[in-house]
């Protein structure tokens, strides 16, 4: 296992590469080229350079995020073929600078929602915070502008300024898609993308839906145990996995998520993995917290030991953290938080293990 952090490039971060190679255990980050618009390629030239100074701030840069699909390969339209390829030139690109996980999805027109980029909690701390209702009764473009409202002047991954102005109608076209075409269109792209992903040994992880539910009408694909059994069939490579995340799964109540650890990571298709801790307000209400399983409602220590009890060996990184201590960042994306949950759950990881060794 490989503890990391996400981290934003072209100063449009906060936090920097140096402040992360003091945290204990943290050997590497999972990076992005937001500036690369999306269904192009990623420039190998941009991806050394970027790898580059990773490597000078003596960390790894074997994860890469955020290689977003376009809308076109989603809705299966004539011109995908272009996009997927260009996909595919990426994979052999990422290849070239020793990156060994994607962390993707394939969520129609929006990647994620929340109806508060900085909700205060009890504690004076603020965090991202989800209330179905406010964001139900919101058009997608209010919600982007109301997102970047509180964005601090980052950039929002899937949010961006180009895409909310598509999203009325992107949103119309899935009015009348079944999910049977949407999971035919997954499948075309997994079938043409996963040999390139293999010949490159790279990783494909796919993130699950955040939030796990219906919203705006658009087609659901990673929500619970059973579709992602659905997605893991329509290709059986051991390279199409998933980004399991706790806090997007765990928002659904009914998700146990420790037997969905063992289930998949057992069949070793879990390949990173994005842990944070959730607090419910409602039945599809929910706040972001501090990582500790005493903060929210899930049990982190359980979720930890069913990763062990399967061999996982991937990528882990504490997911989205609160601001605290006065910290401005990009919001769920500060150190302070961050660095807390990292070493957290790195604790939890060695007590787990030598509790196991010990008998």
């Amino acid at each position: 296992m490989k503890m990391i952090l996400r981290w934003f490039p072209y100063g449009d971060d906060s936090v920097t590469l140096s402040q992360i190679r003091q945290i204990p255990g943290v050997t590497g980050v999972a990076a992005c080229l937001p500036k690369i618009p999306v269904g192009e390629t990623w420039p190998v030239e941009e991806l050394r350079a970027l790898t580059q100074t990773v490597r000078r701030a003596g960390l790894e840069m074997e994860v890469i995020e955020s290689v977003n699909i376009h809308e076109d390969i989603k809705k299966g339209l004539p011109t995908r073929d272009r996009y997927i390829q260009n996909y595919i030139d990426t994979l052999g690109n990422l290849h070239a600078v020793g990156v060994k996980c994607l962390c993707y999805n394939f969520m129609p027109v929006m990647d994620w929602a929340r109806s508060d980029l900085a909700a205060p909690l009890p504690d004076g701390s603020a965090a991202m915070s989800y209330r179905h209702e406010v964001v139900e009764q919101m058009h997608p473009e209010s919600i982007g502008r109301a997102m970047a409202g509180k964005a601090r002047g980052y950039s929002l991954p899937g949010w961006e300024p180009e895409r909310l102005s598509a999203m009325a109608e992107d949103i119309s076209f899935y009015q009348n898609f079944t999910q049977e075409q949407y999971w035919a269109n997954m499948k075309y792209f997994l079938d043409a993308v996963i040999p390139a992903a293999e010949k490159a040994d790279v990783r494909m992880a796919i993130h699950p839906d955040d939030p796990p539910w219906p919203l705006f009408g658009l087609p659901k694909v990673i929500t619970d145990a059973e579709r992602i059994r659905t997605f893991l069939r329509l290709n059986d490579s051991p390279y199409n996995g998933l980004t399991f995340c706790t806090g997007s799964l765990g928002a659904r109540r009914d998700n146990d998520l420790p037997a969905m650890i063992r289930e998949f990571a057992g069949r070793g298709r879990i390949h990173f993995a994005h842990l944070r801790n959730i607090r419910f307000s409602g039945e599809r209400d929910f706040d972001e917290c501090a990582h500790p399983s005493a903060c929210g409602n899930l049990d982190m220590y359980e979720i930890i030991r069913a990763l062990q009890a399967s061999e996982f060996d991937g990528y882990i990184r504490p997911d989205h953290g609160r601001m605290i201590w006065g910290e401005i960042a990009r919001p769920g994306y500060g150190l302070y938080d961050r660095a807390l949950g990292a070493t957290y759950l790195l604790g939890l990881w060695e007590a787990v293990e030598k509790t196991v060794s010990r008998g």
